[in-house]
């Protein structure tokens, strides 16, 4: 089975060759003042001025107001936009018609009724990512190294293509994929030395331990 791999959270071109040279499927780029992942629009615009087309670009928002949306639009051209907030499906249906973009939303899961009931964005949004639901003392939805019992995505039964994140490392991905039947996976912190530093050489383990290299 082949296996989409994102890596999210990036910030530095060292960190975008690694992800490119390894097989990343996505590039994610951080758009969220909390995280220590934000990142500025034009620093994105570099970035991926060279990234081969086949190479998505995705951007990561948190509840967006369309002036946040349109002042990284202006400078970067994504592929994607991921929504990790509580948008509705009709927010996810008004992004979509006014960026013209796809959008991936998360969709936070601590048991099998979470997973269930991401069914109410199957006509809304273009792509699923199941993420663990944050701590209750964390202040941003993601990127907080906590893993989901994996087993619960087997029960999904949905349209959508999507993607496994929570948690993951270059030392539990291959599980990960294996216990959730995962098409794709997401990873953030798992391939980081530090907070919001990422780290080349795990992205690269990361992708090789995804992909089965």
């Amino acid at each position: 089975m082949s296996v989409d791999v994102k890596i999210c959270g990036l910030s530095d071109a060292e960190s975008v060759d690694a992800a490119i040279d390894g097989g990343a499927d996505y590039l994610g780029f951080v758009f969220f003042e909390k995280s220590p992942r934000n990142v500025a629009p034009t620093l994105v615009a570099e970035l991926v001025e060279d990234v081969p087309e086949e190479v998505r670009k995705v951007g990561l928002f948190v509840d967006p107001d369309d002036a946040l949306l349109g002042q990284v639009l202006t400078h970067v051209r994504l592929d994607c936009l991921q929504l990790h907030g509580s948008e509705t499906p009709e927010r996810v249906d008004a992004i979509r018609l006014s960026c013209g973009l796809p959008v991936m939303k998360v969709v936070g899961v601590s048991d099998a009724a979470d997973v269930a009931a991401a069914s109410r964005y199957t006509d809304h949004a273009d792509m699923l990512l199941f993420d663990a639901k944050p701590p209750p003392d964390a202040d941003r939805p993601g990127g907080n190294a906590t893993t989901f019992n994996w087993s619960l995505m087997t029960a999904y039964r949905g349209a959508l293509p999507w993607l496994l994140a929570g948690g993951l490392t270059p030392e539990n991905v291959a599980q990960a994929i294996i216990e959730a039947n995962a098409p794709g996976v997401d990873v953030s912190s798992g391939v980081e030395s530090a907070p919001g530093q990422k780290d080349p050489a795990l992205i690269t383990a990361f992708l090789k331990a995804a992909k089965g290299l």
